[in-house]
């Protein structure tokens, strides 16, 4: 097991990649045409995606990793380099392309159903969810370890829920100003835990380094 301060940044990192307040106007916009039901039902959608989503990769994403011969230090730096780039749309205030790109979202328009795609995945569980998954669920071994970080992505879907429902409310109190400066500040955040997973990726590449 990890300290105690370890899991809250692992906490805090997932907050910030999946910024649920910065998806907020995504999420009105695609479900104008629903009724206050439907909306709920989405909303529901939603948030179990994300959490099913979430605890497959806990569980099975270093599988994936050794079917396809990749070594968790090449997938720090790619995966450090993935949020990078997230981040670096987030200090603009904007959704990065890695996420949906402008196609994608057009076409997400007429679908009838958006829960689980693009609004679950790739919009809030994306690659760089993922990717923060995989890098945690291998920083410690053991049934305890993986049981903590499970319960932070429960947390986190119970917060996707929580502010998804609580959007018409949040959007109508909370300016796009608001929601941007705090997409910014997650953003900032997102950064620093970004180079942190490059500089011991490199580190595991390159022992020289240490």
């Amino acid at each position: 097991m990890l300290d105690y301060a370890e899991y809250v940044k692992i906490f805090i990192g997932l907050m910030a990649i999946l910024n649920p307040l910065g998806v907020i106007p995504i999420f009105i916009s695609m479900t104008a045409d629903q009724n206050p039901a439907q909306r709920r039902r989405t909303t529901n959608m939603v948030a179990l995606g994300v959490t099913i989503i979430l605890l497959t990769t806990l569980f099975f994403g270093e599988l994936l990793l050794a079917f396809f011969g990749i070594t968790v230090a090449s997938f720090r730096v790619g995966g450090g380099i993935l949020i990078l780039l997230m981040a670096i749309s987030m200090l603009h205030a904007k959704t990065s392309h890695i996420r949906q790109t402008d196609e994608e979202a057009s076409e997400s328009i007429d679908k009838q159903s958006v829960a689980i795609v693009p609004l679950a995945m790739p919009l809030l569980a994306g690659p760089g969810a993922i990717s923060t998954v995989i890098l945690a669920a291998h920083k410690s071994s053991g049934v305890s370890h993986h049981m903590i970080i499970a319960l932070g992505i429960i947390l986190l879907g119970l917060l996707v829920w929580g502010i998804l429902r609580l959007s018409p409310w949040i959007a109508d109190r909370i300016s796009a100003t608001g929601i941007n400066i705090f997409t910014r500040i997650m953003g900032l955040i997102l950064a620093a835990i970004a180079v942190e997973f490059i500089a011991n990726g490199l580190k595991g590449l390159f022992p020289a380094l240490t």
